[in-house]
């Protein structure tokens, strides 16, 4: 064929023109996508990961989704939603609504019977708000914004014994069934703020679920869906901001660059250096000792001729003499052979034990630092530590310590980073659009 130099010209342009995408990209300097760090893997850790992932939209300045970076210092994953196995059966700890559960493949069981109807409706009613389409719904950079919100933050300045005495609940009441409840629930009296007080009001009736096998698994599986770098039996002993990253170091001497961090545990009780350091409101955590008994109870100790007489629930008063907050039955193998659950401030001794049970197969012990000490009003750290991108989740416990206070404050502390260092908007926008408007889909997944 003869040669044509007006055809071979024109094929080359068209070449020159069809490869000219390819080496542009090939030229051209895309910024490596950014880094976020985050230290926990419980219900909070593991739901930022989770919600950075859903409401991630790729921009032209940030076209590649961020890097997610989890540490756990212990082996397993799930925080303080611990699991206790005793008599060759595995418990869950806390248990959460029915919206959690309906997220995930996995099998919910029923929780204990309910002991009492009683339940501060239009308290439940202002936190589903948090449920809202994101659309309509503000990122908040301080705890106080966020409750204030909702209709909330009040609750937070009172105690729950001032809440329930002005809406004119008998002083009987009060001490000999709401004491039982925040007994149970949180450790401590009706002086707790009201918040908290409702929230665990509103726990103690039905609609409350468990996961057969642990409710670790729940983290467990937000940590699988995110596509996250898991770092187990690591711990995080310091965090320094060098102007314009962050440098994790781990108690296994490996050091990591970060974007972003994410401190999504208890400040009260770790040794996380902070470099420069933050100033917080002094917080504990208040500590249930948690002793499960397979065994049998011993009547006489409460002045009882049998055991068939004691109740499923034992509740207690707010009595120095009482040792313990509650007693309550896991299961009943036979007449002789149960699983108890006793909640208590202080460890139960063995001599005291042998005196509230006739008989012990087994004992297993926990010191559960589970929940912050309320104290009306309360005082929150902000969301952002630094003012640059330094993050707290747990700061919300001081509102209510629950899984569902620690899905709903992650959620926005992914819509804060998003919002702050993601988005090319104003670094302050008020809303973060998200890939999923629906209310009812945002429902289920938080």
């Amino acid at each position: 064929m003869a040669f044509d130099p007006k055809s071979s010209f024109s094929f080359l342009i068209f070449l020159l023109l069809s490869i000219q995408p390819l080496i542009f990209c090939l030229t051209t300097d895309a910024s490596p996508p950014p880094t976020v760090c985050i230290v926990g893997s419980g219900i909070g850790g593991s739901s930022v990961a989770h919600f950075l992932r859903h409401y991630f939209h790729p921009i032209p300045s940030q076209p590649n989704p961020p890097n997610i970076i989890i540490f756990e210092r212990r082996s397993v994953v799930g925080g303080r939603m611990a699991t206790v196995s005793i008599g060759g059966e595995t418990w869950a700890g806390a248990l959460f609504s029915d919206p959690l559960v309906s997220r995930f493949w996995l099998k919910g069981q029923p929780p204990p019977p309910r002991f009492v109807e009683c339940a501060l409706q239009s308290t439940v009613d202002s936190f589903l708000k948090y449920y809202e389409s994101p659309e309509t719904r503000p990122v908040f950079e301080t705890v106080d914004e966020m409750l204030k919100w909702a209709g909330l933050y009040n609750l937070t300045t009172r105690t729950l014994q001032d809440e329930l005495v002005h809406i004119k609940i008998s002083p009987l009441m009060i001490d000999e069934l709401v004491t039982v409840i925040t007994r149970i629930n949180y450790g401590q009296s009706v002086s707790i703020s009201g918040l908290a007080g409702a929230v665990s009001l509103a726990g103690s009736g039905g609609g409350l679920w468990a996961i057969e096998g642990g409710n670790y698994q729940m983290a467990a599986g937000l940590i699988k869906s995110s596509n996250v770098s898991l770092h187990l039996n690591e711990e995080i002993e310091s965090i320094s901001y060098l102007g314009e990253y962050y440098e994790l170091n781990s108690t296994k001497g490996n050091s990591y660059s970060c974007d972003v961090a994410v401190v999504a545990t208890p400040l009260d009780e770790v040794s996380i250096q902070l470099t420069p350091s933050v100033s917080i409101p002094a917080r504990k955590l208040q500590h249930t000792h948690a002793t499960f008994v397979r065994g049998i109870l011993n009547p006489a100790y409460f002045g009882l001729r049998t055991v068939g007489v004691i109740p499923e629930l034992v509740g207690t008063l707010e009595d120095p003499d009482i040792p313990f907050s509650s007693i309550s039955i896991l299961k009943q193998h036979d007449e002789n052979d149960t699983t108890y659950k006793v909640f208590s401030r202080e460890p139960m001794t063995d001599a005291l034990l042998d005196t509230i049970f006739s008989a012990r197969l087994e004992t297993v012990r926990i010191n559960w630092g589970a929940y912050p000490h309320y104290e009306a009003p309360e005082v929150f750290a902000p969301f952002i530590l630094d003012g640059q991108h330094l993050y707290y989740v747990n700061t919300f416990e001081n509102a209510a310590s629950t899984m569902e206070t620690s899905a709903v404050a992650a959620e926005n502390v992914a819509r804060l980073i998003l919002s702050r260092y993601f988005s090319e908007a104003h670094p302050h926008s008020s809303n973060l659009k998200s890939k999923s408007p629906d209310a009812h889909t945002l429902h289920t997944d938080l």
